[in-house]
């Protein structure tokens, strides 16, 4: 494909020969003769000098480049979309295998793949043009929008409701039982019967071995185009709003609330019951026992203000000289006492 037709394509300016041939894409110190690459961080900035790429997406007012350049008001995005004009997604074809059980009482609308081993009980719903991969499971009456798409080994439980095109990776289970239980009088557990169900918005992404419970009572209610990484654990009741993200090994105890546009960076823990306002950050391993305030940067546990943070731990790393210094003070106020 020739760099001005993608340029064309992704509405971006040409800086440079527009007739080059470009094969595929790839990561700046990576990339091969052919390819298109972009620079986003300034970490990568001296790869410049002796990248191979032909091609590299940039902001429109970085300096001269000494290969062509697509001039981008957002380099990252584009070179997302880029990726796809190269390796569009794979296309299924409309059947269903075989092997798979879909009950009587089951709609399913047209356009759909269901692939090897999956099943599909009673009085189940699922929207046009969906895509089970294998071994997929959707238990008795949950409702599912249009154009959605289960990696093998996904579960959807009972009576959960899912959006229009959501994206379940391998081995995701939406409406799991929520770790609900009851001390008796006799010290022993007793299981609360999970009664509740997963709501899951338009355009979620969920992705590998993650797990939304349901609630006890009510429901776990995942927002509108929030995505959420692998091995992510969301406790029972708990509300995620819009276009939020958690990453890799987060964890929500029952009943916490995540407003819109929040980030929870890799092994954030939330304790439940707590509020996480309106496009909040926390970054990676902070614990959050109590409330975060919207627009907020916390860190540490127990997590704080990022900045009190950092002071904290400049702080924590002194302490081994501080000690030192702190005991050669009292020893001079002795020795001065004395005399």
């Amino acid at each position: 494909m020739k760099l001005g037709e993608i340029a064309k394509q992704l509405g971006c300016e040409v800086d440079g020969d527009g007739s080059l041939e470009i094969t595929g894409v790839a990561g700046i110190e990576e990339a091969r003769p052919g390819e298109l690459t972009f620079l986003v961080n300034r970490k990568y900035r001296p790869a410049l000098e002796t990248t191979l790429a032909s091609a590299i997406f940039v902001a429109k007012d970085a300096g001269p480049m000494r290969i062509a350049a697509l001039r981008s008001a957002n380099p990252y995005l584009d070179f997302a979309r880029a990726i796809e004009l190269f390796h569009p997604a794979p296309r299924f074809t409309m059947e269903v295998h075989p092997t798979a059980v879909i009950a009587q009482t089951a709609k399913i609308a047209p356009g759909a793949h269901i692939g090897p081993y999956c099943f599909v009980d009673d009085g189940v719903e699922i929207g046009r043009n969906a895509v089970l991969h294998s071994f997929v499971t959707i238990y008795p009456g949950a409702k599912i929008g249009d154009d959605f798409f289960a990696h093998s080994h996904v579960t959807v439980r009972e009576n959960c409701r899912i959006g229009n095109r959501v994206l379940l990776q391998n081995g995701v289970t939406i409406g799991a039982d929520g770790f609900g239980f009851a001390r008796q009088d006799d010290g022993r557990w007793h299981k609360m019967r999970q009664s509740g169900i997963t709501v899951i918005q338009d355009d979620v992404e969920i992705q590998a071995h993650s797990v939304i419970d349901r609630a006890t009572v009510g429901e776990t209610h995942i927002g509108r185009g929030t995505k959420i990484d692998n091995l992510v654990q969301v406790g029972h009741a708990c509300k995620v709003g819009e276009d939020t993200l958690l990453c890799g090994q987060v964890g929500l105890a029952g009943t916490s609330k995540v407003g819109s546009k929040c980030i929870l960076a890799g092994q954030v823990g939330a304790a439940g019951h707590l509020t996480v306002g309106d496009g909040a950050v926390l970054t990676a391993q902070s614990g959050a026992p109590g409330d975060v305030p919207a627009g907020a940067v916390y860190s540490g546990y127990p997590a704080m203000d990022n900045l009190a943070w950092r002071k904290s731990v400049a702080v924590f790393n002194r302490l081994p000289e501080l000690q030192k210094e702190l005991r050669e003070l009292r020893e001079a106020v002795k020795k001065s006492d004395a005399k």
